[in-house]
């Protein structure tokens, strides 16, 4: 028996525990950000044996990262037809967007309500960000650098939220949009009235004006999708295979 061998043996069984967790959140992670980004793109097979291979792991805790994006929608499991990407539709979308403007704006209502100076500071800096990247980025990584600033600042503005079970669901639906817009928006300009909506909700949520924020927010999100119906639209009319490209 080898070193690593009497160290496996030896390693307590709940720290082998809490590794296989490890390893399947850091699978999940992963799998999920191929999918978001399109590197997975919709309808198209998962194959186990590929994954294994390219991230370097055995199928167990790969079997359980897909499992879980099933729960999440995100992957189909089929008995027959085994795992696929899921699809995505303009009314698939329609159900995203009714959601978030349902829900966003309840997070933030009550995140408005339990606000704080480092809540403040970091809704600033974060709008700050974000729209430093929006004037002077114009790199190939733009549109990854833009998802990421534009998702802390929505979900920086409802981190006061004193509802777990509600954040999560603001988190898998932002998640959501953010899919649709990598797919159908990546070679799109973000246009000036989204920055000036930014402002708009996040002024009004330091002035902790509840109602005007939350309204903004609804508006924001319903409006923003629009682009996208719209490029699903365009893209349905060619008759493109994939999303996003002509």
């Amino acid at each position: 028996m080898n070193a690593a061998d009497t160290a496996l043996k030896s390693e307590p069984p709940a720290s082998l525990e809490r590794g296989k967790a490890t390893l399947a959140s850091a699978l999940v992670d992963r799998l999920r950000e191929e999918v978001l980004t399109g590197a997975l793109l919709p309808g198209q097979p998962v194959r186990l044996d590929e994954l294994r291979e390219r991230y370097g792991v055995s199928l167990s805790p790969l079997r359980e990262a897909v499992a879980r994006l099933g729960t999440e929608g995100l992957l189909q499991i089929e008995e027959q037809r085994g795992v696929r990407v899921a699809p995505v539709s303009a009314a698939n979308l329609a159900e995203v967007v009714l959601l978030r403007a349902e829900l966003e704006p309840l997070a933030l209502r009550d995140a408005i309500r339990h606000a704080s100076d480092d809540w403040e500071a970091r809704v600033t800096t974060a709008l700050v960000m974000l729209t430093r990247q929006e004037t002077q980025d114009d790199g190939q990584h733009r549109v990854e650098r833009w998802e990421r600033l534009h998702r802390q600042l929505h979900m920086t503005l409802l981190s006061t939220c004193t509802m777990p079970l509600l954040l999560h669901f603001c988190t898998m639906l932002n998640d959501r949009g953010d899919r649709y817009r990598r797919l159908f928006l990546a070679d799109q300009a973000v246009d000036a009235s989204v920055r000036r909506e930014h402002a708009q909700i996040v002024e009004a949520s330091l002035n902790r004006q509840a109602d005007a924020a939350c309204a903004l927010l609804r508006q924001h999100i319903e409006r923003s999708a629009q682009y996208v119906y719209d490029a699903i639209e365009r893209q349905r009319l060619r008759g493109a295979d994939r999303p996003g490209k002509a």
